[in-house]
């Protein structure tokens, strides 16, 4: 049976997010106070006791998830040695961990790049006025469509009938209706600080090839799939150059979901806060062995699941 590893992005966060692993495990509690050491600061107290403004902010929440997500695969190991896995592949900022966990960056180097990419993305937050919609229940020709008439541009394909668009903040009132006019069953303003994947990005984009040329990334050591391609990443240099391309083009995780089926991927495990993954998986597949990790009842949820037999 083939495993591959999902890995949680942005919005997963939560206030007492992995509060159950730390007061449990050693090794959570470990990786914690390394994190804080790490950045400089209390990130732990953010995860745990918020306030929610702050662990929403992106500088904060995409380090954050990336520590817990990576905390649940620590814990997994630690409790399944031979575990195996096939494939990785995170949803945006969870490519980064899927990347760490299939060797091609160290956790230490994942952590510093993510909190540094969280903070130019604020900051392309705050010099544009932008923002974003989920369209529901729309196929993706129709809503490109609706993208090209009304000047936004796609953002996220996660699943059948949930796509996300991204734009000017004055432009989504009218591809809300566009959509809804084209037969959207919902279309819906997101609340969130700017127009994530988009060109109003664009300005961190540099920024961050500017950190990832500091650290060294390696060939992973199982297929990791880009965001950006829904395809396993390529050498190196064209991880760094999909990471970056990342930042203003559409998270195509359907596409990504789709090419690990069709490689006979049919158990699939997400780890980190939240299950927005499985959520999406049951839209796409709803036939494959799901599981997820995101505190210490999951943990011991999946453990026990892995240690049945398969048949």
């Amino acid at each position: 049976m083939k495993t591959a590893l999902l890995f949680a992005g942005q919005g997963a966060q939560y206030v007492g997010m992995g509060r159950d692993l730390e007061a449990g495990f050693p090794t959570a509690k470990l990786l914690f106070q390394q994190a804080d050491e790490l950045l400089g600061y209390n990130l732990t107290q953010i995860a745990f006791e918020g306030p929610e403004a702050d662990l929403t902010r992106t500088e904060n929440a995409q380090p954050a998830i990336y520590l817990v997500s990576w905390i649940a695969l620590a814990l997994l190991q630690e409790r399944i040695p031979g575990l195996v896995f096939d494939a990785t592949a995170g949803l945006s900022l969870g490519e980064f961990t899927a990347l760490a966990a299939a060797g091609a960056l160290s956790f230490e180097d994942g952590l510093r790049v993510v909190r540094a990419r969280g903070r130019f993305m604020h900051e392309a937050c705050e010099a544009t006025q932008g923002g974003m919609a989920a369209i529901i229940g729309l196929a993706e020709t129709p809503t490109r469509e609706v993208c090209e008439a009304t000047g936004v541009t796609l953002a996220n394909l996660n699943c059948p009938g949930q796509i996300v668009i991204s734009g000017e903040r004055d432009r989504l009132p009218g591809a809300i209706a566009a959509a809804k006019a084209k037969g959207a069953k919902k279309a819906i303003a997101l609340s969130v600080a700017g127009a994530y994947h988009s060109p109003l990005m664009q300005s961190a984009q540099p920024r961050l090839a500017s950190e990832l040329a500091k650290i060294t990334l390696s060939p992973p050591n199982v297929p990791v799939i880009s965001n950006v391609t829904g395809k396993p990443h390529g050498a190196p240099t064209e991880i760094s150059a999909r990471l970056v391309d990342q930042v203003t083009q559409p998270v195509r995780w359907e596409d990504s979901i789709r090419h690990l089926l069709a490689q006979g991927v049919t158990r699939f495990i997400e780890l980190g806060p939240g299950t927005a993954l499985s959520g999406f998986m049951k839209r796409i597949d709803s036939a494959v062995q799901m599981m997820n990790i995101g505190d210490a009842a999951s943990l011991e949820t999946t453990v026990a699941a892995l240690a049945r037999p398969t048949k």
